[in-house]
């Protein structure tokens, strides 16, 4: 390695580091808000001459888990040439293709908005952040005025522009101007900090963010929301949460009702308070300012208007008058500030509902963009109390948020992102979902884009399976015994705390006892019938409920057996029960229709590996029955089926996805075998 390459890679490493601490500590900037860069000395990979070179984070990346692939790489001295040909603040955003031309070798990331405020500014390394407390001065009345006060001369405002090209001159142009400066303000925005090392860009970063938080600290008025109102401070925790999981059906419909949004539920202390002080109504109207806040949160909330202990039915109805009010002032918001070359308006429903007394719901596409919606709106209401306490909140123009938002570099980006999967937005809960059969469909679930609900007797099970699916944003893990109705419905609780609600529910949980009729005792049959007929019937119930609250429709599968229509021998408690689910398909396909929901079902037959129920003694107790050792018992299936094959788990979750997966809109009622065809088990 010759030295520019030494170099080159130094830059790097320590870019990539210092992002990661900045990135890692919310108070320094949002998910995935902000960016940095660094410059230094490379080689034209053509002429082999020296060129100068920038490293800064590309778009749609976050700074706390930035890695080189995540950077953009771009010849210094074309960017720079762009500032040339410009033609002006209304066709800026043509400038951005012009980034494509600037690329050194393949280029990396692709660049973001901000890149040109990198190249633009002489220095060596440039942040740029969106802390809560410089933003609080950004969106303050008096920003500037309080940005004098908080850092002399050290720090310089610079006006609210939208980001872009001419953003990038006006900065370089003050860092030309103000050569005692360390950083700027950038009003409605967030901050600008340069350097000529990493680290003296890191300490004037920090130092600015430090200190416009100790500034607020100091100068800022006690109660900046104003006294609690009365009746609007919060529940207590479980009675808030048992009133989250009520409302959050209900909710989810009503932010669904353009397009199918996944939910977050979040109960965090700084938003109970500022919805339990006077000034919120007044604020939440204001809406959020930084551009990184209001495209995920738009422009204002939905909030509640009644006391945290209203009647629950009251409150729902309520919401529903403010939902439909929502809607058509959106629609007006849109209309006043459209233009004939405009994106369609992409949905009137609100991004974030906020109950007194309760907590905050957030809505996205998946359940990581409704978790970082509720995050933005987070840093917005800290945002609102620091320039509270100095000065009064000020955001940026309406008319500007539209041109954020509906801004068609920004659906150029949305246009790009991949097509969603077929299960996106579901929210699926598997019971048994901890091995064999139910952990197979789990899987199958969330490889097709659903949130999982992972349900299981064995808690340490459901727990590792969770993990193995991805996590909080894709799948949570409950203990539940579905003979106990009270842990059913804290299942499904669970489900509309972590995602909104259900729209998918698989009934695979169950037993099998295997044993001639006089040797089944009553105790062998009623356990039987609890698990599987009585526990099937009770989750069915409850996510008929869950599902009709919520109007869109859903699926509810059954995980029969080849035993429900095919009598074998020595097994009459859980043929009796096969046939109990069996018949629950079809009668609660016929009610449920009318709500949009659909009920199918699955025969699998002979799934003997990786099955719980085999390993747990019924494949010992069937291979007694036909007298083959248990380890053969699989083939001994498969020869005895038309098509000679072995059915495994994957392939029962195969049929639980092609049931839920889209295709099959008109289907219910059905049963599909899934047995390597066994000919007396046909339906039809």
């Amino acid at each position: 390695m010759d030295k520019d390459e030494t170099a080159m890679h130094s830059a790097v490493s320590d870019l990539i580091s210092r992002s990661r601490r900045l990135g890692a500590d919310p108070r320094n900037t949002n998910y995935a808000g902000g960016n940095t860069s660094a410059k230094g000395g490379g080689l034209d990979p053509v002429s082999g001459a020296e060129v100068e070179l920038m490293w800064v984070k590309g778009s749609g990346g976050d700074l706390g888990t930035l890695t080189e692939a995540g950077l953009a790489v771009l010849r210094l001295d074309r960017l720079r040439a762009l500032a040339g040909v410009c033609p002006g603040v209304e066709r800026e955003d043509e400038m951005v293709a012009a980034f494509d031309y600037c690329l050194h070798g393949r280029g990396g990331a692709a660049p973001s908005i901000d890149t040109a405020m990198h190249g633009l500014v002489d220095a060596a390394h440039v942040d740029h952040l969106h802390p809560d407390s410089g933003i609080a001065l950004a969106c303050a009345t008096d920003g500037e005025k309080l940005t004098a006060r908080c850092f002399g001369d050290q720090v310089v405002w610079v006006p609210w522009r939208r980001p872009g090209f001419q953003l990038g001159l006006d900065i370089a142009a003050i860092k030309r101007e103000n050569p005692q400066a360390i950083g700027c303000v950038l009003g409605g925005h967030g901050i600008t900090a340069w350097g000529e090392t990493s680290e003296e860009c890191e300490a004037n970063s920090l130092r600015i963010i430090r200190t416009a938080e100790a500034f607020l600290a100091e100068h800022g008025r006690p109660e900046p929301f104003g006294p609690v109102i009365e009746g609007y401070g919060p529940l207590p925790e479980a009675e808030r949460r048992a009133r989250a999981a009520a409302l959050a059906p209900v909710l989810r419909g009503l932010a669904s009702t353009d397009r199918p949004q996944v939910g977050h539920f979040e109960d965090d202390d700084v938003v109970l308070d500022f919805l339990a002080r006077a000034e919120h109504p007044r604020l939440a109207a204001l809406g959020t300012s930084c551009p990184d806040h209001f495209l995920r949160t738009k422009v204002r909330p939905l909030v509640l208007d009644l006391p945290a202990d209203a009647p629950l039915d009251d409150a729902i109805a309520r919401l529903k008058e403010l939902h439909a009010a929502y809607r058509e002032e959106y629609a007006a918001y849109y209309q006043r500030h459209a233009t004939p070359d405009s994106p369609a308006m992409r949905g009137a429903d609100p991004a974030i509902i906020l109950i007194p007394g309760v907590g905050m719901f957030s809505y996205g596409k998946d359940k990581q963009t409704a978790r970082v919606a509720g995050e933005f709106y987070l840093n917005a209401v800290n945002v609102m109390r620091g320039a509270e306490a100095v000065s009064a909140y000020s955001p940026i123009e309406e008319s500007e948020k539209f041109r954020i938002e509906y801004w068609a570099l920004e659906e150029a980006k949305l246009a790009r992102m991949p097509k969603p999967k077929a299960l996106a937005t579901r929210v699926a809960l598997v019971t048994g979902a901890g091995s064999g059969i139910g952990k197979a469909i789990a899987h199958r679930l969330a490889a097709e884009g659903a949130c999982v609900v992972v349900a299981d007797l064995n808690a340490q099970a459901a727990v590792q399976v969770a993990e193995e699916l991805g996590g909080r944003d894709v799948a949570v893990a409950v203990t539940v015994d579905v003979t106990s109705e009270e842990q059913i419905q804290a299942a499904f609780d669970a489900a509309a705390l972590a995602f909104g609600g259900v729209d998918l529910v698989v009934n695979n949980a169950g037993i099998s006892i295997s044993k001639p009729l006089l040797e089944t005792t009553a105790r062998d049959w009623d356990l039987q019938h609890d698990i599987m007929a009585r526990g099937s019937f009770l989750v069915s119930r409850e996510a008929a409920r869950v599902m009709i609250e919520q109007g869109l429709g859903g699926d509810i599968v059954y995980i029969a057996s080849k035993n429900s229509v095919f009598a074998g021998p020595n097994n009459i408690a859980y043929s009796a029960t096969k046939a109990d689910q069996a018949h629950q398909v079809r009668l609660l396909a016929a009610e449920l229709g009318e709500h949009g929901i659909r009920v199918n079902g699955v025969n699998p037959d002979g799934v003997v590996r990786g099955s719980g129920i085999f390993a747990a003694g019924w494949g010992a107790q069937r291979a007694a029955v036909y007298g083959v050792p248990e380890q053969e018992l699989g083939a001994f299936y498969a020869q005895r089926t038309i098509l000679k094959r072995e059915v495994l788990p994957e392939h029962v979750a195969n049929a639980v996805f092609a049931l839920t997966g889209g295709e099959l809109t008109h289907t219910t009622g059905l049963h599909i075998p899934v047995d390597a065809g066994v000919a007396a088990a046909f339906l039809r």
